[in-house]
């Protein structure tokens, strides 16, 4: 297996963000290779992390990353949607802050057998965590057209989706699509050579939308936070790294309900919903990586941070 490489994006920023309390107790959803959980661990003294990823690849070097901490840090296997479980089993009520670095890691785009890049020749797979069943496999060769012409669509902000779709379908009437260097080359064949010209891959966005699909990535997003919400201590921070315009939408969606008090009709003469604000928003704006990030790490250009605090 290869080494777990990704590096942490917006490090300093997520540092400065979270306020980190030597004595606090803080989750990190997305552990990957354990960049940000060292990082913040390592500003603990008698406070404790969580360290939390689906990827069997990412326990093991977030695991070895983290050994040294000792007792600051734990690392558990589960999807960050299940925040409430995971400090339940560990007998935490209430911790300090989250943070939660979206989408897919370097690590998993770079080592092919996973099917997550469209670079390669490699088996369609595309699942973050193992143990589940539906791969890209799957979606590719099962779905129907409309099905996947909407996912392509929504998820990849594709414009050809219905010319993918239909020649997805056509190709595996004929034998199963199996890798993900069929499926490169097919995406590419369906879309017109004059759009082929220059920007990114032809099969990017399919690929983005392929796998949002397989790990149901936008759907955990508003629960997720509203979860992680419900468990802070007043003050305590919620950090979100977002890739592309879908997650921060939801991500920026979120924190606005959950900063948002009475929802009542104006017309109304007092408050009957109860609803009472839960965060203050930090970051009014985005959080982007400073030249020097961009410089030093290219796939950093996409990542926006947004920041709210426990009311």
């Amino acid at each position: 297996m290869e080494s777990f490489v990704h590096k942490s994006v917006l490090l300093d920023e997520c540092m400065e963000g979270l306020a980190i309390r030597p004595d606090g107790i803080y989750v990190d959803g997305t552990a990957g290779g354990g960049g940000h959980s060292f990082a913040i661990a390592s500003r603990l003294t008698t406070g404790k992390l969580i360290a939390i990823d689906q990827d069997a690849a990412a326990i093991k070097a977030a695991s070895e990353r983290l050994a040294p901490l000792g007792d600051r840090a734990q690392v558990v296997r589960s999807n960050f949607s299940e925040i409430s479980t995971v400090l339940d089993n560990l007998g935490i009520e209430k911790i300090d802050g989250v943070l939660l670095d979206l989408g897919v890691s370097s690590y998993q785009l770079d080592t092919p057998d996973r099917g997550f890049a469209y670079q390669s020749d490699a088996p369609l797979d595309m699942r973050m965590d193992q143990r589940k069943e539906k791969s890209a496999y799957a979606v590719v060769n099962t779905y129907s057209e409309a099905d996947i012409k909407n996912i392509l669509y929504t998820y990849g902000e594709e414009r050809f989706a219905a010319r993918i779709a239909a020649k997805i379908v056509e190709r595996r009437a004929v034998r199963p699509i199996e890798t993900t260097g069929e499926l490169s080359d097919l995406i590419k064949s369906a879309i017109p050579a004059a759009a082929r010209e220059g920007g990114h891959h032809p099969a990017k966005r399919s690929f983005q939308a392929i796998r949002i699909e397989v790990n149901g990535e936008l759907d955990v997003i508003e629960p997720a936070l509203r979860s992680a919400t419900a468990r802070m201590r007043q003050g305590g921070r919620l950090c979100v790294i977002t890739f592309h315009s879908l997650e921060d939408r939801i991500t920026k969606q979120t924190f606005a309900k959950l900063s948002t008090g009475c929802t009542c009709p104006k017309s109304l003469p007092i408050c009957v919903c109860g609803n009472k604000p839960q965060l203050r928003i930090v970051s009014k704006k985005p959080i982007l990586p400073s030249d020097a990030e961009l410089t030093e790490n290219p796939r950093s250009r996409s990542a926006k941070l947004r920041v709210a605090e426990k009311i």
